[in-house]
């Protein structure tokens, strides 16, 4: 019988370790490999739909070489009773390109308010001046020159700017040019020279409504129908101030009353000028072709100063829009003008000097507000503009 084998001391105990330890490594071999064939499992399908999604976006074709791809409208045809269009990505809007689902949702954003463009006006609007209106300001507010609403309006301001009122109606044209009433026998043609453009601008705006075979010389327009001639240009103003010298001063006799008798001589001015106003800045009209003067700013009985050195050649009221009105005569081939006065300091045959307080300011004649109407005349040039000859502001 054999005989039992005597472990030597501490065997049992490796013995009993080692198991342990194989184990351990058996267990931990079982939990890696559960772990990375779930992870390797997920892998794989993160791989195949970010595949799915590249061919999709690229157009790739990943069926089996050979192996015909069934028509869209053909497939969904047999899952459903109502055929399907066959929609391609081209045919998607730009934001489904991609393919493939989204969290973020593409969506309309609420916007309560409407934009309305900008379309030009085709038809004539009236407009009722207000105190303190200018025909520069009422111009500008409607995006047009003076001069257009000038042209569009002489009969009721006379042919002179300066009667504009208050509650006085105004023809507003849609477009710069000129706003023509048309008289019976007139011609498309000569309508279209006289003021300097040519017959279709006439025909070709919209807001005429003037069919485009429309017979240029013996022209079917209802007479009293107003008429938008775009780019065209009218008279200018009539009223233009005579050059009163010191030798003749009795021909602004044409002006009013202010006119002076003979006068005997006098200081010559300086040929430089300052301001007239203690402000340097515009309050109505600035210098243009209807309007050869500044309106300089300032509140009723603002002091006026001469802007240069001279004789006195007219003081007093002004039958053309003017008010009280004082001329200088500066004795050089320069004349000033100063209008709308309040009052007037000097009288005819005066010397008065550059820089002394002449007058003062007011709103008299046609004026809808205090203001200094400032005039400078050339024998020369004419009237020129005075910002040319004045200081810097």
């Amino acid at each position: 019988m054999d005989q039992p084998v005597n472990n030597q001391p501490g065997q049992t105990e490796q013995d009993e370790s080692k198991s342990r330890i194989r184990l351990w490594m058996g267990i931990a071999r079982l939990t890696m490999r559960e772990q990375l064939e779930r992870y390797g499992s997920h892998l794989i399908v993160l791989l195949v739909i970010a595949l799915g999604i590249l061919a999709a976006r690229r157009g790739w074709d990943l069926l089996p070489f050979g192996q015909q791809q069934t028509e869209p409208a053909e497939a969904m045809a047999e899952a459903t009773v109502e055929e399907v269009p066959d929609l391609g990505l081209e045919d998607l809007p730009a934001y489904f390109a991609g393919g493939g689902a989204s969290d973020e949702m593409i969506t309309r954003e609420i916007n309560t308010h409407t934009v309305i463009p900008d379309r030009p006006r085709m038809e004539i609007v009236r407009y009722t001046v207000q105190r303190g209106d200018s025909l520069f300001g009422i111009a500008e507010n409607y995006g047009l020159t003076a001069e257009t609403l000038f042209w569009a309006n002489q009969d009721t301001l006379e042919n002179n700017p300066h009667s504009l009122s208050p509650d006085m109606e105004l023809n507003v044209p849609p477009i710069n040019g000129v706003l023509h009433i048309w008289v019976e026998g007139q011609s498309l043609e000569g309508v279209a020279a006289s003021f300097g453009v040519e017959p279709e601008a006439i025909i070709d705006w919209p807001g005429n409504d003037i069919a485009p075979d429309i017979d240029l010389v013996d022209t079917e327009i209802e007479a009293g129908t107003m008429v938008v001639i775009p780019g065209g240009e009218g008279e200018f103003p009539n009223w233009q101030t005579t050059l009163a010298t010191r030798d003749n001063p009795a021909v602004a006799s044409i002006m009013g009353a202010g006119a002076c008798g003979t006068i005997m001589s006098g200081p010559i001015g300086t040929g430089t000028f300052v301001y007239p106003t203690p402000a340097h800045y515009l309050s109505g009209y600035d210098y243009s072709s209807i309007h050869p003067a500044i309106d300089l700013a300032g509140y009723e009985g603002t002091p006026i100063y001469a802007s240069d050195t001279g004789v006195v050649v007219y003081a007093g009221w002004n039958d053309w829009g003017y008010g009280y009105t004082l001329v200088i005569d500066h004795g050089n081939g320069w004349q000033t003008l100063y209008a709308h006065l309040s009052y007037i300091n000097v009288g005819c045959g005066q010397a008065v000097y550059q820089g002394a307080v002449v007058a003062s300011m007011g709103t008299t004649g046609n004026s809808t507000g205090p203001h200094l109407h400032f005039e400078m005349q050339n024998s020369m040039w004419g009237k020129v503009n005075p910002w040319n000859f004045l200081p810097p502001p």
